[in-house]
């Protein structure tokens, strides 16, 4: 049984409420801890998505971070999915963009010169990496309460390709969410799709063009390989040069509003790789087309 008075105690004046958790010993019940703790810190945890604190917890007691997360990665290695762009990507050149320095000469993704810069390249598509510690999200948004830490890491992949490229389902599904997401470097129009599995799955589609609305309906089935968007400009993608941001979710947490967490925190790594792997498990391209 966990010692819920003792736990509570050292979590008090922690700067940084996840790790804390992370080293929570006994699986402690998540209310029953924010209950014994001191308004404070009760507070901080209250303010944060419940979910991503429950998968924490689980990771420290040595579990999953989401019940069954393996299994539905499993279940994608052995999928064959359709092609969420065409022509394919592994069928021409392409161009791997980390933001890391390794190009010296490419603007940012939020700087209008990049288009021009990217036109230059001559190559249908760059490609923005997953698992990558980006120094560019900065801002209060991507930060919360219960941590210092800001979320720096992405959980998706990025697919740069001129704004109005179609972008086709993978899978069959249903759509689950549809929304304009506005706030300054956010996704624009957002689709989130959900897909039946061993366990149900969702794939989310960020900065798509304002056809969005017109093209799905919530509620809505879709087929594998089904048109379902188009690559948004600057003023319909949340400010970006144009782009997918690719991501797949084993679970939802507690985001019921039609956006989720492009990036996550680099210190809870074992715990974000798991609600939200690795999406070349459905993009297929050739791993070397993302080294520089």
């Amino acid at each position: 049984m966990p010692e819920y008075s003792k736990i509570a105690a050292q979590l008090t004046g922690q700067p940084d409420l996840y790790s804390a958790l992370l080293a929570a010993e006994g699986a402690p019940d998540l209310d029953r801890l924010i209950a014994a703790c001191d308004a404070e810190v009760a507070a901080r945890l209250a303010s944060v998505d419940q979910g991503l604190l429950r998968a924490i917890l689980r990771v420290g007691a040595g579990n999953e971070a989401v019940d069954g997360a393996g299994r539905v990665i499993d279940h994608l290695k052995t999928t064959t999915p359709a092609p969420v762009f065409l022509p394919e990507i592994n069928a021409g050149p392409s161009i791997s963009l980390p933001t890391g320095g390794q190009r010296p000469d490419m603007p940012a993704f939020s700087d209008r010169a990049f288009d021009a810069w990217f036109t230059a390249q001559n190559v249908p598509y760059g490609l923005g990496l997953y698992g990558e510690n980006r120094t560019c999200y900065a801002s209060a948004q991507f930060a919360d309460k219960a941590s210092d830490e800001r979320r720096t890491v992405h959980l998706g992949v990025d697919v740069f390709a001129p704004a109005g490229t179609p972008v086709y389902a993978p899978f069959a599904g249903k759509v689950r969410h549809l929304t304009y997401n506005a706030d300054p470097l956010d996704y624009g129009h957002t689709l989130i799709l959900e897909h039946a599995g061993p366990l149900p799955f969702f794939t989310l589609y960020g900065h798509l063009g304002s056809s969005l609305p017109s093209l799905l309906t919530v509620g809505e089935s879709v087929a594998a390989g089904q048109h379902i968007a188009h690559l948004g400009d600057w003023h319909e993608n949340g400010g970006w040069a144009a782009h997918l941001h690719f991501q797949i979710m084993t679970t939802m947490l507690e985001q019921t509003q039609g956006n989720f967490f492009g990036v996550g925190h680099a210190g809870l790594w074992g715990v974000w790789s798991q609600i939200c792997p690795d999406p070349n498990l459905i993009l297929r391209i050739d791993p070397a087309r993302f080294v520089v």
